[in-house]
């Protein structure tokens, strides 16, 4: 195997090159990732503009990302105690805990106090080679391709939010944003049950994806107020809000159009801060709730819900692109000049 490997860098604010790296050095219970696919995170994009306070250039992102074992230490296991074994496709979550502090010891490993993330705060997918702890693996069924595959980790983020949202399947639910988080979002919601979803967005064709997919209303917020419209859907207010754009404005809308006593979800992450009707909230008793990462529970609820068919490609939403056009992709996508809702970029 060669030393060096291709390498999709991001250098400081939209600057992105390919450059020639060393392949990673495994540490004990590692194994080394041949990457197939690694798709490209909103959060990332914040990060590629220099917006994103976790991630510090240079450095090598990708977090979502499937392929095939090409190196294993001594006694690497998978997730669920397996030996790890070279040849193997596996998608990973890329989300490191210690096991040990408090967070962890109280199931919430996602907020580890030393939690490192794969593509964050070590050299991530953008990569032909990534290293990644044995035991975050998960071996890819092969009716699951690697692009399919890389969407767990995305996948598992909604979960969590859905699941922060606490909702009874009878209940109703507005998403806010039917980006690739938003639309995750309502696949998690409709596979508990929960048939009453509510999702806006400024693009028709997401609007449309969101339809397909199981919205029983899509709200286009260039043609129609959303609260107005929201209060025709639901009188009293919807029972829970999950907002996963981020923006000062729907973080206001989301506070607003919840029911009295309901729950708001925040797990969009565009601006960094944002004003708040606090009075109003506490008035209402309105809970919010923060949405970061997930836990291994989640993780696995979120592969389960791949290998069972709940996402299917389709070129009206998902692109592949090879790597080395990696950095016209995210130049692309903070334009809006992208048609496809979700890029994963085609490693191997």
């Amino acid at each position: 195997m060669s030393k060096q490997m291709e390498t999709l860098v991001w250098l400081g604010p939209r600057t992105m090159e390919m450059q020639a790296t060393p392949v990673p050095e495994l540490q004990p219970g590692e194994v080394l990732v041949a990457v197939g696919a690694a798709g490209i995170c909103g959060s990332e994009l914040s990060g590629y503009l220099g917006q994103n306070s976790l991630r510090k250039p240079p450095l090598v992102m990708g977090h979502e990302a499937a392929g095939r074992i090409a190196a294993v230490t001594s006694g690497a296991a998978l997730h669920d105690g397996s030996p790890a074994r070279e040849g193997m496709r596996v998608t990973f979550n890329p989300l490191i805990s210690c096991g040990q502090c408090d967070r962890c010891r109280a199931n919430h490993a996602n907020l580890c106090r030393q939690r490192q993330i794969i593509g964050i705060h070590r050299p991530g997918a953008f990569a032909r080679f990534v290293a990644v702890p044995a035991a975050l693996c998960y071996p890819l069924p092969d009716h699951l391709s690697d692009e399919l595959g890389s969407l767990t980790e995305p996948l598992a983020c909604s979960v969590r939010a859905v699941s922060l949202a606490q909702l009874r399947p009878e209940q109703t639910l507005l998403i806010l944003g039917a980006g690739p988080i938003g639309l995750f979002c309502l696949v998690a919601a409709r596979a508990l049950g929960i048939t009453s979803v509510f999702i806006s967005d400024m693009s028709p064709s997401r609007l449309e994806i969101a339809r397909r997919w199981g919205a029983q209303e899509a709200i286009n917020v260039r043609e129609r107020d959303l609260l107005a419209t929201v209060r025709e859907l639901a009188p009293g207010g919807v029972d829970a809000v999950i907002d996963a754009v981020g923006a000062d404005a729907t973080r206001g809308q989301a506070v607003q159009a919840v029911v009295p006593g309901g729950r708001v979800v925040f797990i969009g992450l565009h601006e960094e801060t944002s004003p708040l009707a606090a009075n109003y909230l506490i008035r209402q008793e309105i809970s919010i709730a923060g949405s970061f990462g997930y836990t291994a529970a989640d993780f696995e609820r979120a592969f389960a819900l791949l290998t069972q068919g709940a996402i299917q490609p389709g070129a009206d939403w998902l692109e592949e692109r090879p790597l080395a056009e990696g950095a016209a992709a995210f130049a692309e996508l903070v334009a809006g000049t992208v048609a496809a809702t979700k890029i994963v970029l085609h490693v191997g």
